[in-house]
């Protein structure tokens, strides 16, 4: 059924994970309207969801450049990745 991609657990985990912040976003933007907005640390005035846009592609360079430069494996830059995404959060 799904044979046209190669469907893994890491991968589907990834989408889950990508479909249930976009959940948690939607559920507190009902909740609390507005956005969140706030100025960070890089001059940016910021959305929740922009945040959330910002950790995800600074996640992927993450990973992308240590698979360029270390290879496997993924253990450290999953650490970079989630502090990455708790500094997006808190400081931009």
């Amino acid at each position: 059924m799904l044979g046209w991609m190669a469907w893994t657990w890491p991968t589907a985990l990834v989408f889950i994970g990508i479909f249930s912040a976009m959940g948690v976003l939607t559920f507190l933007e009902i909740r609390y309207p507005g956005g969140d907005e706030r100025r960070g640390i890089l001059g940016l005035t910021t959305t929740r969801g922009d945040r959330l846009f910002i950790s995800l592609l600074g996640t992927s360079y993450i990973f992308l450049a240590w698979l360029a430069l270390f290879g496997m494996p993924l253990w450290v830059p999953l650490g970079l990745a989630i502090l990455w995404g708790v500094f997006c959060f808190w400081k931009v």
